[in-house]
C-alpha cells in the first residue's frame, strides 16, 4: 500500500451535513470526489471510450461495492480525516449578504450568496445558514489515504484534478466547499497535465468525463484577483445570473419543447418543461474557488460538456449552439469593460440587447486559464 497526506483547507465555506445536516468534517464527500475524478482519469486512459459496464466494475472493485454480484468486497482505498468534529461557521456568524441584480425576479436584487447557495442558504429577514452550523473558510485538517501499488499512478492523477477542481457539498458546482490538497511528508508534488477532450465530442457520452477544449484552448476560465471569499461569490452569482439570463424564454410557465435555457439545467423556476416531469438536469459548466501565490481567491470557471441523458430526448445540434453561445461570452468577458467594446462584437451584441448586462456583468473580466 502507497500511503499519500495532505493538508486540505476550504477556501469557501462548505455544506457537509451530517445526520442533522449541520456542517461536519467526514470522509464520504471526500471519497465520493475521489471516484469522480477517478471516471475522469478512467476515461482518459482508454482515450475516451470506454464501456460504462466495464468502468463501472473496474471502480467497484477498487473503491468497494455491493453490487457486483459474486464479488462484493470493502474498498481497497483508505480514507482517514484527523479530525470529524463539526464546522467552526455558526448560524448567528454568517454576515449579512451583498445584492446582486437579477432581471427576472420581481423585486431583482437578490441576496449573491443565496443566490449560489439556496438550500444549505436560507432567508430569514437576511441570508443565512440553514442548518446550526458550516464549515468556514480557512479550516484546516490533515487528509491521509491508503492506496494499492497498483492503482497508485490513477488515484495520484485524481487527486490532482481534485487539487484543481474539486469542491464539495451542497451547491458545490456554484463553488461553495472549494478547497486545496497541499501534499505533505513524503507524498510526491502533483504532476501531469489536465485530460483536455474536444468539447463536442465530449457530447458522445451522457456523463461528465472530461475538461472540454476548442480551437482557443482548454474551456477553463479565470477571474480577476478578489480580496475575500464574500467577493468573489459575488462575482461568480453575477456571472451566473448574466450567462442564464442571455437566454429569454418565449413562452409561458409550461411548455412542450424545450427553450435554449432549458439545455443549460433543469429544473428552472416558473419554466416547465412538460415531458420531463420531476427530472433533474446539473448544470455542466462548474465553478471553483483557488488560492493565489500572493493570498488572494480567484474564481475558475470550467465546462465539462456531455450530452443529457435519453430521457431528455436530447437534441445535439440545439445543445451545441446553446453552449457556443456561453462559451462566446465568456471568452469576450476578457475585453475591457471600460472601453464598451461589447458593443463592437457581432455574437455577444445581441446577448447584450436582451440585458444580460444589466446583471453586472459588464464588471467581470475573465481570461482563459494556460491550463
Amino acid at each position: 500500500m502507497n500511503t499519500l497526506s495532505f493538508h486540505l483547507i476550504f477556501h469557501t465555506p462548505a455544506f457537509l451535513g451530517d445526520a442533522q445536516q449541520n456542517g461536519r468534517w467526514r470522509t464520504p464527500p471526500f471519497k465520493a470526489q475521489l471516484r469522480q475524478w477517478w471516471r475522469v482519469v478512467y476515461a482518459a486512459k482508454h482515450n475516451y471510450s470506454v464501456s460504462v459496464s466495464d468502468m463501472r466494475r473496474e471502480e467497484g472493485l477498487l473503491f468497494g461495492n455491493a453490487w457486483l454480484e459474486g464479488d462484493f468486497r470493502k474498498s481497497l482505498v483508505r480514507l482517514r480525516l484527523d479530525r470529524w468534529d463539526e464546522g467552526s461557521l455558526r448560524k448567528n456568524q454568517w454576515l449579512a449578504d451583498s445584492s446582486v441584480t437579477h432581471p427576472e425576479v420581481t423585486n431583482r436584487q437578490v441576496g449573491s450568496a443565496l443566490y449560489l447557495g439556496y438550500g444549505p442558504l436560507a432567508y430569514q429577514k437576511s441570508t443565512t445558514l440553514k442548518a446550526n452550523a458550516a464549515i468556514q473558510a480557512g479550516e484546516t485538517a490533515t487528509l491521509s489515504l491508503a492506496v494499492p501499488e497498483k492503482h497508485a499512478d490513477l488515484i495520484t492523477q485524481a487527486l490532482m484534478l481534485m487539487h484543481h477542481y474539486g469542491t464539495v457539498g451542497g451547491r458545490s458546482r456554484n463553488g461553495w466547499g472549494s478547497y486545496t490538497l497541499k501534499p505533505l511528508k513524503e507524498t510526491p508534488t502533483f504532476k501531469g497535465l489536465t485530460p483536455l477532450r474536444d468539447w463536442r465530442a465530449c457530447l458522445d457520452l451522457d456523463w461528465p468525463h472530461a475538461i472540454g477544449k476548442d480551437e482557443n484552448g482548454a474551456l477553463i476560465w479565470q477571474t480577476s484577483p478578489h480580496d475575500d471569499w464574500r467577493d468573489l461569490m459575488k462575482t461568480l452569482a453575477i456571472l451566473k445570473i448574466g450567462l442564464r439570463t442571455q437566454f429569454v424564454f418565449t413562452h409561458g410557465r409550461v411548455v412542450g419543447t424545450p427553450e435554449e435555457r432549458h439545455w443549460l439545467s433543469y429544473p428552472v423556476t416558473n419554466h416547465e418543461v412538460r415531458d420531463w416531469n420531476q427530472l433533474r438536469l446539473p448544470n455542466s459548466l462548474r465553478f471553483k474557488v483557488r488560492k493565489t501565490a500572493d493570498g488572494k481567491l480567484v474564481g475558475v470557471v470550467f465546462h465539462m460538456p456531455h450530452l443529457p441523458p435519453a430521457a431528455f430526448g436530447p437534441k445535439r445540434q440545439v445543445i451545441e449552439a446553446v453552449w457556443q453561445q456561453v462559451h462566446q461570452l465568456l471568452d469576450h468577458l476578457k475585453l475591457d469593460p471600460s472601453k464598451r467594446t461589447y458593443l463592437m462584437i457581432p455574437e455577444v451584441a445581441p446577448v447584450l440587447r436582451r440585458g444580460a448586462l444589466r446583471t453586472g456583468l459588464d464588471t467581470i473580466t475573465l481570461n482563459r486559464s494556460p491550463e
